[in-house]
């Protein structure tokens, strides 16, 4: 059967198996929920019954042969990639799927430092040795920017043994860099291009948006299809130019994932595409338009600042994604998570996340018109309300990292705990990163500086979700012992 983005081949073939009221002797043990009445009560009925497991007739997701291969090739045709596979364990899965696919222990990965974790770690999993290329940082903001394509050509020239360069696109704030021009100077030089899209979803359907890791010819892409693609959290989908092996990243893929994959999870991508191929034109021209709202109505409350395409530079500020509402908070003399938390507590609002300088709120077509008046009602009265001089606040986010081992030979070395205000000077065992964004501040294998441990510091007092320590109080560090 020929399917066209009208279908949802793995949805379509759920709705069928429910109404053949077939008897379950399989897992979950819920069987469909009447095995556990407080969790069906609390999910819905229809939820429960959506929990399947894998079976002929709904097909498999590490083998996939029917359905679900032919909702993950509707994938493919609507992203415009030459393959696509469906993820269950988060973008996380798909960035260390791609990592793993393109190196092994030994290789080296050029790679901006401002990357999620998930990267980093994949590292510390197979081996692979990071080259980092430092983004560019605008000091009015404080924030890390995107990669400079003179930055990239020359850690090309230094390694040119390197098997890849990964990019992200966008940065959480929503910067992009040039990502066109650094996927030629990888392939000029025959190294792969791998794009880190997990808040890039929508580049592939908006209108005037910033360029998709695809149209620019790139191998792979992590697509975090749950974020602004309106699928369930958890779900992603990774994406594959032609020149890649889709089967042997199968194998990849199926050496970190469940063999159990939720029907639920698979079934909100077969349905989430859909939905954007038909009408995510129409989906982020409205998310565009409350964001641009926002942020002129906010830059007139004064001293918070949302930032957007005028900082455009064509350089590590090459575009911006015009979705996203990111908002200085320095000038009112407030932590960007002083703020977060101020707008939860006190105002019943809940935004993406807040940092030592900015917030992010997460714009989509689910918003409505109410809310968002409510959100900048919000922010002018904090800031009439809880404004400071804002005199020895900390004014910037990203700190160029001395990496001194490979990040699987410092997790996996053995260690000693150490006092946090004790370790400069020694190598980092662990990761050290605010969460969200999960851009660690240390990864394993990197030097530790007064100025880091200043900005830890910092962001404890601020009130950061510091995470990545063994010491859940971050009063100490995993020291790689000399």
């Amino acid at each position: 059967m020929k399917y066209t983005q009208n279908d949802a081949p793995l949805y379509e073939a759920m709705k069928n198996f429910r109404q053949n009221r077939v008897v379950p002797f399989d897992v979950p043990g819920h069987k469909g929920g009447r095995g556990n009445e407080e969790l069906t009560e609390f999910l819905g009925v229809n939820c429960l019954k959506a929990d399947v497991n894998s079976m002929k007739p709904l097909d498999n997701l590490c083998h996939p042969v029917s359905v679900i291969k032919d909702a993950q090739e509707l994938a493919a045709e609507a992203f415009g990639a030459a393959a696509s596979f469906f993820i269950v364990n988060g973008t996380t899965g798909s960035v260390q799927a791609m990592i793993m696919s393109a190196t092994k222990e030994g290789d080296k990965l050029i790679m901006p430092r401002n990357v999620h974790r998930s990267a980093i770690n994949a590292l510390v999993v197979n081996g692979a040795t990071p080259i980092y290329v430092n983004p560019g940082v605008n000091n009015e903001l404080g924030i890390p920017l995107g990669m400079s394509v003179a930055d990239v050509e020359k850690a090309i020239l230094e390694n040119p043994d390197a098997k890849a360069v990964l990019i992200n696109n966008p940065t959480y704030y929503g910067v992009c860099s040039d990502l066109k021009s650094i996927v030629e100077l990888a392939h000029k030089h025959n190294m792969l291009a791998l794009v880190d899209e997990a808040h890039g979803t929508h580049f592939y359907f908006g209108k005037n948006m910033p360029l998709s890791a695809m149209a620019a010819g790139a191998d792979m892409a992590s697509v975090s299809m749950h974020k602004s693609g309106g699928s369930l959290t958890q779900s992603s989908i990774l994406l594959l130019g032609p020149s890649v092996n889709a089967d042997y990243v199968r194998q990849v893929i199926n050496l970190t994932q469940t063999t159990s994959a939720s029907y639920l999870l698979m079934s909100s991508l077969d349905i989430a595409r859909k939905n954007l191929a038909l009408n995510g034109a129409e989906i982020f021209d409205k998310a565009t338009k409350y964001a641009q709202y926002s942020r002129s109505e906010i830059n007139n409350i004064g001293g918070f600042y949302a930032f957007g395409p005028e900082l455009i530079d064509g350089d590590a500020f090459f575009d911006f994604d015009k979705t996203k509402l990111s908002v200085n908070t320095m000038n009112t003399g407030l932590a960007g998570i002083e703020v977060y938390d101020i707008l939860r507590d006190e105002y019943n609002i809940q935004i993406e996340f807040g940092d030592i300088g900015n917030i992010l709120a997460y714009i989509s077509a689910g918003d409505r018109a109410l809310e968002i008046e409510r959100l900048i009602s919000a922010l002018a009265e904090i800031k009439r309300r809880y404004s400071k001089d804002k005199t020895g606040m900390f004014d910037h986010e990203y700190i160029n990292p001395i990496v001194s081992l490979s990040p699987k030979k410092a997790f996996f070395s053995s260690k000693k705990s150490m006092k946090l205000n004790e370790c400069s000077g020694k190598i980092c065992g662990e990761f050290v990163m605010c969460y969200p964004p999960g851009i660690p501040i240390l990864a394993p294998g990197e030097k530790i500086t007064n100025e880091i441990i200043n900005y830890i510091s910092y962001a404890k007092e601020k009130g950061c979700f510091l995470t990545g320590t063994q010491d859940m109080e971050v009063n100490t560090l995993q020291i790689v012992e000399e």
